[in-house]
């Protein structure tokens, strides 16, 4: 690509992708945890406008300075939303926070709620966003990487601390060790539902996403010790949170490669090993971004 594209997005190399300035404090142990402020950097807050007061509803990431993953389930039409950037508690007002409205919301063409497939939608932010010590992307891994069975991620997010309880006012991590498809879609596990294009991790019965996490990350570590999101919190058993042979089903990011550089025909984001970059033509012009589509 020498010399044939301009980089519009070329963050500083101490903001690389998935190497935060404070590193999350990572262990095997099974259980929900207050993480390490600012440790997942990417992880953004989706609030949707309620009478004027801003709510909490979903988790996402950050993967370029002016695009946040998510899920598809995560968009309602009629809402107006904001990502949250930089934020630890919820609660709180944080000098780290930053609060920006969205100029496009594309869910995939192809969301299909009843069967829950295809379950991922792109939010482009209404400028982009400056990164720093407590804001900056994800990577994103090569298309059609499968993660190993028992391969250690970790979900995070500020959803129910519990089956039925509140959400969590600070960020929470967890530890879910990824269930290959070959085990996840058994008769007792999630069997059909599960398709080739989602991962599960977790199923222990003790540990797992919960309602509020939905449209987050499962952050895995490469071999070069950057963090890559894996997947997007997608579903889980209605009837509890935390239940055996029943672990979080993610939105497999490395079968939406693709679909993610799609959505605009011009620009596309070249995802690396630790940096992200979202590349035009020299002579760029304005971007055709896909229509924007709703549910």
């Amino acid at each position: 690509i020498k010399n044939s594209v301009l980089s519009l997005f070329c963050p500083p190399a101490a903001y690389g992708c998935g190497q935060p300035a404070f590193p999350p404090l990572v262990s095997r142990v099974v259980g929900g945890e207050d993480v390490n402020p600012h440790s997942w950097p990417w992880q953004i807050s989706l609030q949707y406008n309620r009478e004027g007061e801003w709510r909490h509803t979903c988790g996402g990431t950050l993967i370029s300075d002016q695009w946040v993953l998510t899920a598809a389930h995560c968009i309602s039409s009629g809402r107006q939303y904001r990502v949250a950037m930089g934020k630890h508690n919820l609660q709180e007002m944080e000098d780290s926070a930053v609060f920006m409205g969205t100029s496009n919301i594309i869910v995939h063409e192809k969301w299909n709620p009843m069967f829950i497939r295809n379950d991922i939608a792109l939010i482009k932010l209404e400028s982009p966003v400056t990164f720093s010590d407590t804001i900056m992307a994800a990577c994103v891994p090569p298309a059609g990487l499968i993660l190993p069975h028992n391969e250690p991620c970790y979900v995070t997010g500020w959803g129910r601390i519990y089956t039925g309880g509140p959400i969590a006012d600070i960020l929470q991590q967890a530890l879910l060790p990824v269930v290959d498809h070959a085990t996840c879609s058994k008769g007792d596990w999630w069997g059909f539902m599960v398709k080739e294009t989602m991962v599960c991790a977790g199923g222990d019965g003790v540990v797992s996403g919960c309602n509020g996490d939905s449209g987050g990350p499962l952050n895995c570590q490469n071999s070069d010790g950057a963090w890559e999101v894996h997947g997007i919190v997608s579903f889980g058993l209605g009837l509890s949170c935390n239940f055996p042979k029943k672990p979080t089903v993610f939105t497999q990011v490395t079968s939406y490669t693709d679909w993610i550089n799609s959505v605009s025909s011009h620009c596309r984001i070249r995802f690396g090993p630790t940096t992200n970059h979202l590349l035009c033509p020299r002579q760029p012009t304005r971007c055709t971004e896909v229509p924007n589509i709703r549910v």
